[in-house]
């Protein structure tokens, strides 16, 4: 009999709709799958970003504080994390279908419920039940794809599933300062309903369905769920809540960390030492897995890290609207797009590790060109550098994902696939964390240092100020001249010059943080070049015989 879906689901047409089967026949049906998944996948991406954009018209809305409207987001990454690393014990115990329709509904529904959030409550109870069904989709689309298509589908497929996965984050602030604009930002939310809609109705014809004998019926691992949800929680929102408690100097930081150590250790040990565990954590006995899971971290936190600092860039230094900045990405998620659909063709052909390389430099030289600004700095000196960036992070996405996954036995593709996204995710938030901090420290650290060059003088308005170089005292003059014509008042000229230095020297300072946070992202991507050694060529005789 010949296979109607090569990989996972075997040749039984009995698991298939009468027009799955016509697909499959057709040779077809695997690639609905991958949209399917793939719909499921962006809905989740998306949805990270899309929201923060309207966090002011949220907070004014529904009448909160910016620490308490910042749970929206925290209560929704706390979730997402937790989730990741469980799905391959979910799939295997309810079923692959069951599962994937199960994140797809209770998202779409979740999303309908945050849309008529009476209150911020609600809200963010919402939002951590989004935060619950999204986490399965994404691990779960890529682990799919892997299961479905043979090896030498394999790069085009995770093309498809990447410019999802690389794009949405630049969708999300476009779609959602324009959505909040326009309509009001309940509609950040509602417009997950016609695009998940689609996605559950794919998914219940194309998708085969599960076999009573694939499915688990071990003992439930409570003790590793527990464990899990108190070391990821915890560490999500340490790394959410840091900046603004002023990290270790708050308590409840202090206490979020330490309960996140323990409760990670304690879940490792767990889960080495129970026969069923919710997390199989052998898998990293694979060396491509553990080598390629530390490079995603590395990936998350420079890709996901750059795409936070140039909207933060351009909209504290250059003033862009949140929308105007999310359009400055958007030639770059093209870019990515396009570059998608490339290495769908010759992805197979080359090795993985020398993709993955030109994507790291590419990466970097993104990131040195950025470290490159100053007062001049335009859209147009920044549209080339965001160009690179989505190139080079695609010649990495995709090589990257095939590198680690590819070589793994059909049995633990979904568990090293959910791990392997969990470190992207984490890589992701500490990307965001460390560079928040990082451009803080930097401002304080420059205005010191520029503060140092200017000393109070005697005299009048005009001298009230000078610097070691004449360039600052010439400014002053001409700032207290242009007020007094303007207000014939020497006290409040002089006061108003000295705020105006003020502002420059703020703005210089914030100007050359960005450029350290640059610099320090192009230099990871550098000195993590030497895990390419430890990844596989992109696959071997036991994943190809696993993927037919």
């Amino acid at each position: 009999m010949s296979a109607p879906l090569s990989g996972l689901y075997g040749s039984d047409p009995r698991l298939l709709s009468p027009l799955a089967a016509r697909l499959a026949r057709r040779g077809t049906l695997k690639w609905v799958i991958a949209i399917t998944a793939a719909l499921g996948a962006i809905l989740e991406v998306i949805d990270t970003s899309i929201v923060n954009v309207a966090m002011p018209d949220i907070q004014g809305n529904l009448g909160s504080t910016l620490s308490e409207v910042g749970w929206i987001s925290t209560g929704y990454a706390c979730a997402n994390v937790v989730m990741i690393p469980l799905t391959a014990w979910l799939s295997d115990r309810f079923g692959r279908k069951t599962y994937l329709l199960f994140s797809l509904i209770g998202f779409t529904a979740s999303s309908v419920l945050c849309g008529l959030a009476p209150n911020l409550g609600f809200l963010i109870a919402a939002r951590i039940l989004q935060g619950l069904c999204g986490g399965g989709l994404l691990a779960k689309a890529q682990s799919l794809l892997f299961e479905t298509f043979p090896k030498k589908e394999q790069p085009a497929a995770q093309a498809l599933f990447g410019i999802g996965v690389i794009a949405g984050p630049a969708l999300g602030p476009v779609l959602g300062g324009y959505l909040t604009d326009s309509l009001g930002w309940r509609w950040i939310f509602f417009i997950n309903l016609p695009v998940g809609i689609l996605a559950v109705i794919a998914a219940i014809i194309f998708l085969p369905r599960d076999e009573e004998s694939q499915l688990e019926h071990s003992s439930v691992d409570w003790a590793g769920i527990g464990l899990l949800t108190l070391g990821l929680a915890c560490f999500q929102t340490m790394l959410e809540e840091g900046q603004g408690e002023d990290w270790f100097s708050s308590r409840f930081i202090i206490g979020m960390a330490a309960v996140a150590v323990i409760g990670t250790a304690l879940f490792i040990w767990r889960e080495l030492t129970t026969e069923h565990p919710a997390v199989d954590l052998r898998v990293l006995r694979h060396r491509s897995l553990a080598a390629g899971s530390v490079y995603s971290l590395v990936l998350g936190m420079g890709l996901y890290g750059v795409m936070f600092a140039v909207p933060v860039f351009v909209q504290d230094y250059l003033h862009f609207t949140a929308t105007q900045s999310g359009l400055l990405l958007m030639p770059g998620a093209f870019a990515s797009a396009a570059t998608m659909l490339a290495m769908g063709r010759i992805g197979g052909r080359i090795d993985a590790r020398l993709l993955i390389g030109m994507g790291a430099l590419m990466t970097a030289g993104t990131a040195f060109l950025l470290a490159d600004i100053n007062p001049s700095t335009s859209t147009s000196s920044l549209f080339w550098p965001l160009i690179l960036r989505g190139l080079g992070s695609v010649t990495m996405f995709v090589p990257l994902s095939i590198a680690t996954l590819g070589s793994l036995p059909k049995s633990d593709i979904s568990a090293g696939s959910g791990f392997y996204n969990l470190m992207r995710q984490m890589g992701s938030s500490i990307g965001i964390a460390l560079i928040t901090t990082m451009l803080a420290h930097r401002e304080a650290v420059h205005r010191a240092i520029l503060v140092e060059k200017v000393s109070p003088m005697g005299g009048g308005p005009s001298t009230q100020m000078q610097t070691f170089g004449p360039a600052l005292a010439s400014r002053l003059q001409l700032f207290d001249f242009s007020f007094i014509l303007h207000s014939g008042d020497p006290v409040r000229a002089q006061h108003q010059a000295l705020k105006m230095v003020d502002n420059t020297i703020n703005a210089q300072a914030t100007l050359l943080s960005f450029a350290d946070v640059f610099g320090y992202v192009a230099i990871a991507f550098v000195i993590t070049l030497p895990l390419l050694f430890l990844l596989g060529k992109g696959g071997n005789r036991e994943a190809a015989a696993a993927a037919h």
